[in-house]
């Protein structure tokens, strides 16, 4: 798979970062030793997490050599290591482990689930949000337009890898009797946006990535211009101008 997109993810990069200060503000307080940002991407979340806290040891961690790049000089009171989110182990129980937009990549994240609150020393916290928007507008387009042309027989396959985020209760049921204290929750965000261009630029940046990738450029371009022509009929233009794009997130905070 091709590198992540730094510039293209951080044009949104408020809206993008307000998720992750809202899971850090449920939080409880106490002084983790150590903090382990999973999928940092371009810093945005460690930068939130040194100013946190101050005395850990935080460390980001990202498959990525463009958003570490980006995450390094940002973020210069952490330190930052290559390895893959799906497999990562801390070498030593962890203080806190925060995964803000990452684990829904990770084809069995509930397992994964279940393995970092393993990985917790006692007292530690696991704090994770997902996007939950597989059956939103945004994604179904995705699909559709996959399934609509000559890519279909390259596409149709990674539209059924998709991962699918569960309900609240799914997730309660998976931790609750792992952990001390849990919170689940779900919020929608709504995003104003300049217009539906900024819908595909977003999700150039994040979830059409897999599609594209498997498109020479003749056809990226094609399958960009329809997926734009879709969302255009399905996001109509507020009166100032702008789309409003809904973006679910499902939020928990497991205390060990």
């Amino acid at each position: 798979m091709n590198d992540w997109n730094s510039t293209l993810y951080l044009k949104f990069e408020r809206e993008r970062t307000r998720a992750a200060r809202d899971l850090l503000a449920h939080i409880p307080d106490f002084s983790p030793r150590s903090v382990y940002d999973l999928g940092c991407g371009p810093g945005n979340s460690t930068e939130l997490l040194t100013a946190r806290f101050p005395q850990a040891r935080i460390v980001g961690i990202d498959l990525s050599d463009d958003m570490l790049d980006v995450a390094r000089g940002r973020a210069r009171g952490a330190d930052f290591v290559k390895d893959d989110i799906a497999s990562w182990r801390p070498s030593a129980p962890a203080s806190l482990i925060f995964a803000n937009a990452a684990l829904h990549f990770v084809p069995d994240h509930r397992a994964r689930l279940v393995e970092l609150v393993s990985d917790l020393e006692p007292g530690g916290a696991l704090a994770a949000q997902m996007p939950d928007n597989i059956h939103d507008v945004s994604h179904a387009l995705m699909r559709m337009v996959a399934a609509d042309g000559p890519w279909a027989p390259r596409l149709l396959p990674i539209a059924k890898t998709r991962v699918l985020v569960g309900g609240v209760d799914e997730y309660y049921e998976l931790l609750s009797r792992r952990c001390a204290r849990l919170d689940i929750w779900h919020t929608t965000y709504v995003h104003a946006l300049e217009s539906v261009d900024d819908i595909v630029d977003w999700f150039e940046g994040s979830a059409l990535r897999p599609f594209l990738e498997a498109l020479n450029a003749a056809e990226r371009a094609a399958f960009l211009a329809r997926y734009r022509a879709e969302l255009d009929a399905a996001y109509p233009s507020q009166s100032d101008g702008k789309v409003l794009l809904r973006y679910p997130r499902l939020f928990l905070v497991a205390r060990k």
